[in-house]
């Protein structure tokens, strides 16, 4: 086999529509978009070195070492921390060419990121994208031949490996693009599933609870995001609502219901191209995460994102935090040809301290535009 000097992948990030936090749960449904702002890896021959790293969000390269397990740091101290997405999804490349008894090729991983800005987040799912993009990017120099299910599957073993609570719908909008209704896996069976029956069994056997397919976008309505500037963690902000009393309890089930009721409705009316049932949806939505919050107290609706949605229904759209909340981004739609109420709007979100920001649904598969 003659290996390519260089493989270049890219992955799109992501938005959340409907879905957030009740998606963390096997089999519980969410929407996403792709957005056309993007992580590229690209993976060349090592210098010495089994594995490098180098970000343009890091500091120098990170240099590790293949051994029992694992990667590890060559000398003893380089922090990888940052960079565990990456330094994941190159662990399961190797483990998949380990049981087709083959040893990989030193490589180079050069990360460059456009879902963050001075070095801050965007909210848009820079994680997920890097571990797509990554196991993309090692896989073609490596010569591992990947159909888009495959990806989405190496991303998201090595995701559940150090993020068990990771819903993995960013992944899934990074590899197939678009509108995309998406439902978890168990990922503690997966995990289990990799360990008993190897990478290769587990890219083979049934997942429960998964489910991505694609859906058509609204037909009249714009999609427009508001960036607060203020980075949120979704990992914390999860694993502070599952490490309490709520989850399991009679309320986390009527949210989990009243959720899922607002996706499948939502899915729906895409399908058959009701803008307003669209609309509808993300209001119901919206209230559902707010009876969420003053429960809970997660701190979901910020006082940026409370202006944001308020600002999109003053002109008759709908909006509400994007993802995990607690910062990062929101999401309006409003009608496409409201040019007028749409400039107001973003005066508005100026005036709030939120940030329009220039978005496009991407529609790639994977890899490059």
């Amino acid at each position: 086999m003659t290996r390519p000097a260089t493989a270049s992948r890219r992955a799109p990030g992501k938005l959340f529509v409907l879905g957030e936090y009740a998606v963390l749960e096997p089999g519980h449904p969410a929407v996403l978009v792709a957005v056309d702002r993007w992580v590229e890896v690209t993976v060349s021959a090592s210098d010495g070195a089994d594995v490098e790293i180098e970000s343009d969000l890091g500091r120098g390269v990170a240099r590790l070492r293949l051994g029992d397990g694992g990667l590890y740091a060559e000398d003893g101290q380089t922090d990888v921390g940052g960079l565990r997405h990456v330094v994941s999804a190159v662990e399961v490349l190797h483990a998949l060419l380990g049981e087709k008894g083959r040893r990989p090729a030193p490589i180079r991983v050069a990360v460059t990121s456009r879902l963050h800005t001075g070095g801050a987040k965007l909210g848009l799912g820079s994680s997920g994208a890097v571990t797509v993009a990554t196991v993309a990017a090692v896989a073609a120099y490596l010569g591992v031949e990947l159909a888009p299910e495959d990806r989405y599957r190496l991303a998201m073993l090595a995701t559940a490996r150090h993020d068990p609570m990771a819903s993995g719908g960013d992944l899934a909008a990074s590899v197939w693009g678009g509108w995309i209704a998406y439902q978890a896996p168990d990922r503690t069976a997966v995990v289990d599933l990799a360990r008993h029956r190897g990478i290769a069994g587990a890219l083979r056997a049934p997942w429960p609870g998964f489910a991505a397919r694609r859906l058509p976008p609204p037909r009249g309505l714009a999609l427009e995001v508001g960036w607060t500037g203020e980075p949120a963690s979704t990992a914390a902000l999860a694993g502070k609502l599952a490490s309490g009393t709520w989850w399991g309890s009679p309320a986390h089930r009527d949210f989990a219901t009243a959720s899922d009721a607002c996706v499948r409705t939502a899915i729906e009316a895409l399908r058959h191209g009701d803008d307003d049932a669209v609309l509808r949806q993300i209001r119901a939505a919206r209230k559902v995460l707010a009876r969420l919050d003053d429960e809970v107290r997660l701190g979901i609706f910020t006082p940026r994102l409370t202006a944001l949605c308020a600002a999109a229904e003053s002109i008759g759209g709908a909006a509400k935090p994007s993802g995990a909340g607690g910062g990062d981004c929101g999401i309006a739609l409003l009608d496409e040809t409201a040019r007028r109420e749409l400039s107001r709007m973003r005066q508005d979100w100026h005036a709030a301290g939120v940030l329009p920001m220039p978005t496009h649904v991407s529609t790639t598969i994977g890899s490059r535009e």
